[in-house]
């Protein structure tokens, strides 16, 4: 374990023996930290949280404050993040708001600098998180979403798997996966073809999203109206069906 002299951690703190921490960093009483993650410089790290193997963690980060939600009374409540996450300088990332609510933070993510993830969030694995990109409480992010830099997402919207913002974006509703969002409120201009191609998507099934997407958001017809008409339509698929079953678990409403 390699600690700088001047770092300050609670000795009943469980880190691994391999860790590193970084000058004037704090560590709380009851954090967890796993094999291999290097924390940087005047980290604070608080609250109840558990932080995966071979994450590094970089200058100024809050990880584990407190909610910010008024409604907090300082029960114990979780933040939870996976392995192999990269978290930039001067992020910050809440507990959750009550014991039943952690906010979960996956794998294999990229957290850009002074970006915020508030109580409750769900943040899937492989997701970027560009610059100052904020989420309020109640998000969900599914796997390998991008959000642009400076993007603010409401609170319990959702974003789907491989979905993109532009920089700047205001998202007040759910964007739909594998498309492509922006503006002041956000709104799907087409499919996310560049992560649908890294992805590894044939251009069958890419063809396919695209038709899907043009019946939801190209037409007069109504959501319900598009849905039947895709399922009757368009052959099934994973991916389609996942689509389709993420706008029918819409709580506030679609962007489009």
């Amino acid at each position: 374990m390699k600690i700088d002299k001047t770092a300050i951690v609670h000795p009943q703190a469980r880190l691994a023996d391999d860790i590193e921490v970084g000058p004037y960093t704090t560590i709380g009483k009851d954090v967890v930290i796993k094999k291999g993650t290097r924390i940087g410089a005047r980290v604070s790290i608080e609250g109840w949280t558990e932080i995966g193997k071979d994450c590094r963690i970089f200058t100024g980060a809050v990880v584990g404050s407190i909610s910010q939600d008024l409604k907090y009374r300082g029960k114990e409540s979780k933040l939870i993040i996976g392995d192999n996450n990269v978290i930039r300088e001067y992020v910050t990332l809440n507990l959750g708001s009550s014991p039943d609510r952690p906010t979960v933070i996956g794998n294999d993510n990229l957290i850009m600098a002074y970006a915020h993830v508030a109580h409750d969030c769900k943040v899937g694995n492989k997701v970027i998180m560009a610059n100052a990109a904020t989420l309020a409480g109640h998000v969900v992010i599914e796997d390998r979403a991008i959000i642009g830099g400076l993007t603010a997402i409401h609170q319990f919207c959702r974003m789907g798997t491989l979905s993109i913002t532009g920089g700047c974006s205001k998202v007040t509703q759910d964007i739909i996966p594998y498309s492509a969002a922006d503006g002041h409120p956000a709104r799907p201009y087409g499919l996310n073809i560049v992560g649908l191609k890294r992805a590894n998507f044939s251009s069958s099934l890419r063809l396919q999203l695209n038709r899907a997407f043009k019946w939801l958001f190209g037409s007069n017809s109504s959501i319900s109206e598009a849905l039947k008409k895709i399922e009757n339509e368009i052959p099934s698929s994973p991916e389609l069906s996942n689509m389709i079953n993420f706008i029918k678990g819409a709580k506030r409403g679609i962007s489009r």
